[in-house]
């Protein structure tokens, strides 16, 4: 008599073989919203600036980078308000 197979194989997987859940996983896992993924990070900014290039005296940017982090951002104020104060920035 012929026996009836199955018609699917079965993986039969074994609880036991299933990774760890440290706190490391779930660092590291994906954060959803429903059906969206939540992006980790620093959120992207609504106005945003444009890397460029510059060269200054070495004295110059040595001070600047002397006075911590943010200098970056302090030659910007600076730049934006000598625009202003030349009037040719609103």
């Amino acid at each position: 008599m012929n026996a009836k197979k199955a018609s699917t194989l079965s993986t039969g997987t074994d609880p036991d073989d299933a990774p760890a859940l440290t706190e490391e996983f779930f660092r590291k896992a994906d954060l959803f919203n429903g059906e969206t993924l939540v992006r980790r990070g620093r959120p992207k900014a609504s106005v945003t600036k444009t890397p460029i290039k510059i060269r200054l005296d070495a004295d110059v940017l040595a001070a600047l980078r002397a006075s911590g982090d943010g200098w970056q951002t302090r030659i910007n104020d600076t730049l934006r308000a000598s625009l202003q104060l030349a009037g040719r920035l609103g």
